[in-house]
């Protein structure tokens, strides 16, 4: 019986690889996306922060003068993100899974507050908007930039699994989307498949654990 061949559109770790192919899958892998640090100054820094990346939260931690912002408040998208973060010093004041979660926990809780939001150049509105309609001050400084490298896939693949909007995009700008079991990491990830699959399995939590682990008990 051939094996079931899985595309993971981000390199894996060697932990996260062992444990597919350990559980029978055949595993290709290929960076379709990557992130590149930019040069940003520190200036005009509110007394929140929010972060909805990993890569932005680790470009700031990067830059020279980020131990003058440890005693201001953080907001933040991911358990992954809050993790690094707090590891480095930051009280973390609230996190959740997705952005339009946190935007509504600021309106709600915070909304007197002023905030500095830290992001990539390829970041959805949802957090902007939802914040400039409930009438919160804050800043934006673009910290990284996500480029995309899309590659054609000849192998003949089961499934897929995505880890951001921008993953799915770099993908479908040189393959189509069959009859292929799409896992992602998340809901905004899998709103970037809208009209192109029904195959859709999202992760319950924002790890690629989570995701390795549903492709798991999606072929046992």
């Amino acid at each position: 019986m051939s094996k079931t061949v899985i595309l993971s559109t981000k390199t894996l770790s060697d932990i996260q690889r062992r444990e597919l192919l350990s559980a029978g899958f055949e595993v290709f892998e290929e960076d379709f996306i990557s992130t590149k640090k930019q040069e940003f100054e520190l200036n005009s820094i509110n007394d929140n922060l929010i972060f909805t990346s990993q890569n932005a939260a680790q470009s700031v931690l990067e830059n020279s003068d980020v131990d003058n912002l440890k005693n201001k408040n953080v907001f933040c998208v991911g358990l992954k993100t809050k993790i690094l973060l707090s590891e480095a010093g930051f009280n973390v004041v609230a996190y959740t899974g997705y952005a339009a979660d946190l935007a509504e926990i600021i309106a709600l809780i915070y909304s007197q507050e002023s905030y500095t939001f830290f992001s990539g150049n390829l970041r959805k509105e949802t957090l902007p908007k939802a914040l400039k309609e409930a009438g919160i001050k804050f800043n934006e400084i673009q910290v990284y930039e996500t480029l995309l490298t899309p590659i054609k896939i000849k192998e003949k693949i089961d499934a897929i699994l995505f880890f951001s909007p921008s993953g799915v995009e770099s993908y479908l700008k040189e393959n189509t989307i069959k009859n292929e079991n799409c896992f992602c990491i998340g809901e905004t990830t899998a709103s970037a498949l809208d009209k192109k699959t029904k195959n859709i399995i999202v992760a319950d939590q924002q790890t690629i654990e989570d995701v390795i682990e549903d492709v798991i008990t999606e072929y046992k």
